[in-house]
């Protein structure tokens, strides 16, 4: 049985690619995104819940987001939840709804948002190399135990190639979307 398998080394650089994009997605920039709360964890009922366990998030205008709880005796939780984030964001109580307006960014944090989706794409192509790698490896050991020949080995480490670069392109396209977004907001 050989080791290696396109299939999983395709699934494996494209979860890299998606990875990147919730990381981005929970990057700040000046306009709502409801991702950005998606890390936020609240302490409700004795245990801690992913925020959208507990509450429904919307964007109704650009800069706003809303924050519906659904039970009442959770309203203070979520908005301590929220604060202990550090997202910079001020939510204002108004009844079960918790009012989040997004604050303008000054261009010293735009940059270190900037650099910080750069930082996260670079994290993203080790991934999708350390794939490749792992994918290379098993070629070999499927060539050592006769399974395929050099000539295959070889033909299958060049697919494997144009796939990192592939997703390599897509992890810079993303990135390079998201840095405009932030930078020109």
């Amino acid at each position: 049985m050989p080791k290696y398998d396109k299939a999983d080394v395709e699934r494996r650089m494209a979860g890299a690619v998606e990875s990147l994009r919730g990381d981005l997605g929970g990057l700040r920039t000046g306009r709502a995104n409801t991702a950005l709360l998606d890390p936020v964890v609240v302490e409700v009922y004795g245990s801690m819940m992913p925020l959208n366990q507990v509450a429904t998030v919307s964007a109704p205008e650009s800069r706003m987001l809303s924050v519906q709880v659904w039970d009442k005796a959770n309203i203070s939780a979520v908005e301590k939840g929220i604060s202990k984030a550090n997202l910079g964001l001020n939510p204002m109580t108004d009844g079960q709804t918790l009012r989040l307006p997004m604050p303008d960014l000054n261009e010293e944090r735009r940059k270190e948002l900037a650099k910080l989706a750069g930082t996260y794409a670079e994290k993203a192509k080790i991934a999708i190399r350390n794939v490749r790698r792992d994918a290379n490896e098993a070629l070999k050991e499927d060539e050592k135990k006769k399974e395929i020949s050099e000539d295959e080995r070889k033909r299958l480490e060049e697919e494997v190639q144009k796939m990192t670069d592939k997703h390599v392109e897509e992890t810079d396209a993303v990135t390079a979307a998201k840095e405009k977004e932030i930078l020109t907001q």
